[in-house]
């Protein structure tokens, strides 16, 4: 299966000039869905992680199903604001201001290996973001794994040494 086919480009969204990848056209197609699952779980399992920690929002659509199939925990990072207990918070750069995100402080046991899971890489600056916070935790490491990376916006040189897989490179 070609994974791109399956993905839907908006032109001029949210802005003109932006080429947005909607992926609701993967996930409404259950057995491209799988696929593409079946996939990230496979790239995980090299790993052998601990827990899978997912980027709100659309993150999560891959790192919980990941997670089921691996049969290890699942931690949400969220937007400022939607955790109810205690958090860390990152605050991190957009191209039209700041953002920050969350995770509770007693999420991750120290030590595990983490397998942190996005819909896709851009600039890095949100993935960045999200390795500040899993370091609270004193990871034994961190994978990054997307479902698409968009190579022109140079977001692997925010990430330093972590070992990075996309199943598409656009």
């Amino acid at each position: 299966m070609d994974i791109k086919e399956k993905i839907r480009v908006v032109p001029d969204f949210p802005t003109p000039g932006i080429q947005f990848f909607d992926i609701t056209t993967l996930l409404n197609d259950g057995q491209a869905f799988r696929e593409t699952i079946d996939a990230m779980v496979q790239i995980a399992r090299k790993y052998d992680p601990g827990v899978v920690v997912a980027l709100e929002s659309r993150g999560f659509f891959f790192g919980t199903v990941i997670a089921y199939e691996l049969g290890i925990p699942f931690v949400p990072i969220r937007k400022k604001g939607k955790l109810p207990f205690k958090t860390y918070q990152e605050t991190y750069s957009l191209e039209y201001g700041t953002a920050t995100m969350e995770i509770h402080t007693d999420a991750i046991p120290e030590g595990k290996r983490v397998l942190l899971v996005d819909d896709v890489l851009a600039t890095g600056g949100s993935t960045a973001a999200a390795v500040n916070l899993v370091n609270h935790f004193h990871p034994e490491s961190i994978h990054l794994l997307f479902l698409m990376e968009l190579e022109a916006l140079k977001g692997r040189k925010k990430l330093g040494k972590h070992t990075i897989d996309s199943l598409l490179t656009v």
